[in-house]
């Protein structure tokens, strides 16, 4: 590319013949596509210029990863730009197009971590006038298969079916610090998400340091909230990748009239998998409204049922129109009604509303206490 202007910032931008070490400055070329230019990128002389880049930096890796689709479907080529837009100035924020049959065309978004992403999706609400919905934040995961196969699974619905062999999930190195006081509430949340204490100091005689080695899948969701909350708000948390280990996950779907719906699978440890189906198979019967058939919701691992919930159906009184009578006649009644619900649950299909995915996927609420 030619470079048509070079100047420093102090604090306006100056036009100046040359950059000096240690300066701040701005490059003006032809780029006409603003993704050719990275953060961390090393600018040099097309002729005699430097044979290697410099050092120093490293691209960040994402760990958490979200869905976020737009409540109306006109606003995708919206989202898109803006999450161009915003790629400019935050080199870590990463995306690509996904669809979900339940919740039409949106982006895979990944994320440094939780506060990154309550930050971006934030700035695409505020400064794009966007309505979004936001799926179950979720880590990387790796899966090792029987025959050997390692697959990498950002989503649930790339987890695999076949025999697995091991499945390793990121682990963080957390610091928690916080009033004595609270010390026993700290624990006990932080064991309910599979926490590891690797030591206590006391920083002063009514402040402790506590540092515990977590999962990061446990507290990429509500871990922050629950702590703020039963500590009164005195308790601060900072958080270090650490590495994998083993983990005794599993895949949790749910089925609505025996159909897996994608947008609400999630991974689980297996010990809080009957909780996680029980709670939304409960949820989704309150939110889906009846239909004229009786509609199963069903919370599997594989094909094995783990919760279920019924919505019953819509009924109409076909015995109205007798007065007294004979029963065989009411029983003949309510037999032909059955029948043609029977049917009526062969070919029918469960349309599940918007809202029912945006109350059910609210990252506001717990999923699994």
């Amino acid at each position: 590319h030619e470079m048509l202007e070079v100047g420093v910032i102090s604090p306006e931008p100056v036009k100046a013949g040359d950059l000096g070490v240690g300066e701040v400055g701005y490059l003006i070329t032809g780029v006409k596509d603003v993704r050719q230019s990275r953060v961390g990128d090393t600018v040099t002389s097309q002729h005699h210029g430097a044979q290697e880049a410099l050092g120093g930096y490293k691209h960040p890796l994402p760990m958490v990863y979200s869905g976020l689709y737009p409540i109306d479907g006109d606003d995708y080529p919206t989202l898109r730009d803006a999450l161009e837009r915003l790629q400019l100035n935050d080199a870590a924020l990463a995306y690509e197009p996904e669809t979900s049959g339940a919740l039409g065309f949106g982006f895979r978004c990944g994320f440094l971590g939780l506060l990154h992403m309550e930050i971006t999706r934030e700035r695409l609400e505020r400064e794009f006038n966007l309505d979004l919905i936001s799926t179950t934040p979720n880590v990387v995961y790796h899966v090792t298969m029987d025959d050997g196969s390692r697959i990498e699974v950002t989503n649930p619905s790339e987890y695999p079916d076949g025999k697995i062999k091991e499945v390793l999930e990121p682990v963080v190195k957390a610091t928690v610090l916080a009033p004595s006081d609270y010390i026993g509430v700290i624990m006990e949340l932080c064991q309910t998400k599979r926490g590891t204490l690797l030591g206590m100091d006391y920083l002063s005689e009514d402040r402790v340091e506590m540092r515990y080695t977590l999962p990061m899948g446990e507290i990429a969701f509500d871990f922050f909230d629950q702590l703020k909350s039963r500590t009164k708000g005195y308790a601060s948390l900072n958080y270090e990748f650490d590495g994998e280990q083993p983990g005794d996950l599993v895949k949790v779907d749910i089925l609505l009239q025996g159909e897996a719906v994608d947008a609400f699978s999630a991974i689980v440890h297996k010990d809080a998998a009957y909780s996680y189906g029980v709670m939304l198979a409960g949820k989704l019967r309150e939110l889906i409204p009846r239909q004229q058939f009786e509609v199963p919701i069903q919370a599997a691992i594989g094909a094995r049922v783990i919760a279920r919930e019924t919505i019953r159906a819509i009924r109409k009184d076909v015995l109205a129109k007798c007065y007294g009578g004979d029963i065989s006649r009411k029983r003949k009644l309510l037999e032909k009604q059955k029948e043609g619900k029977k049917r009526m649950k062969m070919v029918g299909r469960v349309e599940v509303p918007q809202e029912a995915f945006i109350a059910a996927l609210s990252t506001g609420e717990s999923r699994v206490e």
